[in-house]
């Protein structure tokens, strides 16, 4: 690397950590001025904004905005509570369970706000170290986000992959993240099981007991959603969003097997072992230059049926379910926008443009470089990519971002599809440092005080657990991904 790449490698670097410490928008924003140093400092060539998955993104969450709005989240948090409440000795186990398939569902990790103080207070009257079942859920709630249909990162790679020839629908990704991510944090739930002391055990937990206001406080209160009453209208609003999901599913499925239940529109494409320019009226064209232009040259381009894009058939049914919802559910446009999904993935939208178009730039600049760097290691060791993944995802507290950056220049490496398939859960890192919210919060919604940042910032209550469940899930992933390569499934 030259002097000057480093330098800019470092502007990169700076921005998203300054990004990270302001947290929220300020990732996003900061990110662009990292890009207009890039730009306007050093004469970089801008690189592309990932507007096809932002577009997707902001169909996903106005559906789910919306389904929050209409009460249909309660209604699934009250069936998770049921659950949990039901089993509350095996709750290190199933906490997060439920944390991890709602934001399958859902596609954001943000839904488990309510529920992690029912979590909590389901561990105290069991008798239970909340930092055992809370700590894992927490981290559950991230890995689900490789696991939806219609998350950022899910969809970020089914459409970049689809550019660079490899070929793979949102169930084909999902039906090799979501076991390999369950065995994953079945092993990190193990491995929590018996974490830390008991409470009647723990001599700082019984010293905080002897206070009665302490005491009133963790054992005086009881977190529940049971006694919230849900509307009819709630509840279809749930049946919308499932049944969007179904279709989303079905088409999927349809396409896995050869057929297709989509409409088919003519589209230019090049024509294989044809000439790669032609002149046309006295002008040399490339073939690409006249699929853009969308002229028919013989031996050179040709029209063929092609079905809609799976990424217009996500935005379509999301954006078409939200308005369902609307008309018919009572659900409050208003209140969709107040709420904390639609915030929230509004915030991750401005993250990915930001960070995505910052480190496109960059790496576009220097891809012939990278390329030279990389291409021995990654050669000869082509699983070491979820190592860059995981470092990237601790600096981007975004699983999209991190896929929308670094997914083409893995496919630039010569990286096989199915290899970065297979190491996919590897972008969720940004539990390494505590500061995301999901973090926070379920260290605010501990009354215990067991579940903890720590004195050194790095020995917090999430790291031995996020730590066990990525590492797993990526080897789990990688193995299936491997034998479904070797059988041709893609």
């Amino acid at each position: 690397m030259t002097i000057t790449m480093i330098i800019q490698l470092l502007i990169v670097l700076l921005a998203l950590w300054v990004g990270s410490r302001y947290g929220s928008l300020a990732l996003g924003a900061i990110s662009g001025i990292g890009l207009a140093i890039l730009v306007f400092g050093f004469g970089l060539k801008p690189g592309t904004p990932p507007t096809d998955v932002i577009y997707i993104i902001i169909a996903a969450v106005t559906c789910a905005g919306v389904l929050q709005a209409s009460g249909g989240m309660d209604w699934m948090i009250q069936v998770a509570e049921r659950l949990l409440r039901k089993h509350p000795d095996r709750i290190t186990f199933l906490a997060p369970l439920t944390t991890f398939f709602l934001t399958v569902l859902v596609g954001t990790g943000h839904v488990v706000y309510t529920l992690m103080p029912i979590i909590c207070d389901i561990a105290l009257k069991k008798g239970i170290r909340p930092e055992r079942p809370c700590g894992v859920a927490s981290i559950a709630s991230q890995v689900g986000i490789t696991c939806s249909p219609i998350a950022a990162a899910v969809v970020a790679f089914s459409a970049i992959s689809a550019t660079n020839g490899f070929h793979v629908n949102n169930l084909q990704i999902i039906m090799i993240t979501i076991p390999a991510c369950v065995c994953g944090l079945m092993a990190a739930a193990t491995a929590s099981y018996r974490r830390g002391l008991d409470l009647d055990k723990d001599p700082q937990f019984q010293e905080r007991l002897k206070d009665p206001v302490q005491y009133q406080y963790i054992y005086g209160n009881s977190a529940t959603t049971l006694d919230k009453d849900i509307s009819q209208d709630s509840k279809n609003a749930v049946y919308v969003f499932l049944g969007a999901l179904g279709i989303i599913v079905l088409f999927s499925i349809v396409q896995m097997f050869g057929g297709n239940l989509l409409p088919s529109y003519d589209t230019l494409q090049v024509v294989k072992g044809g000439p790669s320019e032609v002149v046309v009226e006295g002008v040399t064209m490339t073939a690409q230059q006249l699929v853009k232009a969308g002229v028919v040259v013989a031996g050179v381009t040709e029209k063929v049926p092609k079905p809609l894009a799976m990424n217009l058939v996500i935005q379509i049914i999301m954006i078409s379910a939200a308005a369902l919802m609307i008309i018919f559910c009572k659900a409050k446009p208003k209140k969709a926008v107040g709420g904390a999904v639609w915030q929230s993935g509004m915030v991750a939208v401005v993250a990915i443009y930001g960070i995505a178009w910052l480190a496109d730039t960059y790496f576009s600049s220097y891809m012939k470089e990278m390329q030279l760097m990389l291409t021995d290691l990654v050669s000869a060791y082509p699983w070491t990519i979820a190592i860059a993944f995981f470092l990237v995802s601790v600096l981007i507290n975004s699983q999209g971002a991190v896929v929308v950056a670094m997914l083409p220049l893995a496919y630039t490496l010569n990286i096989e599809g199915w290899v970065l398939l297979g190491v996919l859960p590897s972008v969720y890192g940004y539990f390494f440092i505590p500061n995301y919210p999901s973090d926070i919060a379920t260290v605010n919604f501990d009354r215990s005080g067991t579940t903890i940042i720590g004195k050194y910032l790095l020995n917090h209550s999430f790291m031995m657990p996020g730590l066990i469940s990525v590492i797993t899930s990526t080897i789990v992933a990688y193995a299936l991904s491997y034998v479904c390569h070797s059988a041709g499934m893609f």
